[in-house]
């Protein structure tokens, strides 16, 4: 009886969750129960909608700190190195993710004829950068494939960038390397460059679950790239992450002061604090304004759960 049981809970999942066999993406319902630790704004496909004022903060903070946050919560697979880059900019956005997988002849004519029936246009590359908007960012599983792999070159990547003001992290490859260096505010992760096209390679999913080397992304994770590489924080999270590395960045500049005239020693802040150096900290935060305000509450409270 247990194989009869499994195969129906099998075919109740597939049909419920409708992943890349009813237009390559799966259904709003069940992206809203993938992220249901997401309590704030949704796009309308489901998608969490983190805050730009986020966005640009997690510009800012240091992609180790973060990682710490993140597996101080138990979330271990949120990161993967090993990239090469246009240029060193930093990027965060909200995650828009494809899915591809190497082609065969009949499934790549029917996702194409019933896309065309959609509205879709062009190869099947070319279809999540239509549903970009500004402030995404544009991730694809495209199984490391470098030979034939480019999924993108300069006329998307220009695509790309007006759509979303973002550029691209990519399992697999890019062309046209010599031109997307001169496009501002743009930046591609990627496993390496080719002068090929893309052969042999069909969209199978569009805002759906998918997996980055060792890492697993969800539509709407907020996605910091940095020249170190690339983390995917749950949206859920992001509040947390950005603002207990923020104060990881306070703390680092504080404790470095402190060292250096010999105020207190590296013991000393590389512990729980004591009351006397919390009132210390706390006057020498007003004294630097651009790293943001603080009350003794908040210090209280962020210190309590100090792992880092």
């Amino acid at each position: 009886m247990r194989p009869y049981f499994a195969i129906i809970a099998l075919l109740f999942f597939c049909c419920s969750a409708r992943f890349s066999l009813h237009g390559q993406t799966i259904s709003k319902e069940e992206l809203i129960f993938l992220t249901s630790e997401w309590k704030g704004e949704r796009f309308a496909d489901g998608r969490p909608k983190v805050s730009d004022d986020l966005l640009e903060r997690a510009k800012h903070i240091m992609i180790d700190d973060a990682w710490t946050v993140l597996k101080n919560e138990g979330y271990l697979n949120q990161y993967e190195g090993g990239w090469k880059m246009v240029n060193n900019q930093t990027m965060s956005g909200r995650a828009v993710t494809a899915m591809y997988l190497p082609s065969r002849p009949d499934v790549e004519k029917n996702v194409k004829e019933r896309g065309a029936k959609q509205g879709r246009k062009g190869n099947t590359n070319a279809w999540p950068i239509d549903v970009l908007t500004k402030g995404d960012l544009y991730v694809a599983d495209a199984f490391g494939k470098i030979g034939g792999g480019p999924i993108m070159g300069a006329t998307l990547a220009n695509s790309i960038l007006s759509k979303s003001g973002n550029g691209v992290v990519f399992d697999g490859a890019c062309r046209d390397l010599q031109e997307i260096t001169n496009l501002k505010g743009f930046n591609a992760f990627v496993r390496d460059f080719h002068p090929s096209f893309t052969e042999q390679m069909v969209l199978m999913g569009l805002n759906s679950p998918i997996r980055i080397g060792e890492a697993i992304v969800l539509p709407g994770d907020l996605v910091i790239a940095t020249i170190e590489g690339v983390l995917f924080v749950p949206a859920h999270l992001a509040e947390q992450v950005v603002s207990t590395a923020e104060f990881v960045i306070r703390k680092d500049q504080f404790g470095f002061e402190m060292v250096k005239t010999n105020k207190y020693s590296t013991g000393e802040i590389d512990s729980q604090w004591t009351d006397e150096i919390k009132t210390e900290f706390l006057k020498w935060l007003e004294k630097h304004p651009e790293l943001g305000k603080m009350t003794r509450a908040e210090l209280d409270k962020m210190m309590s759960k100090r792992t880092w």
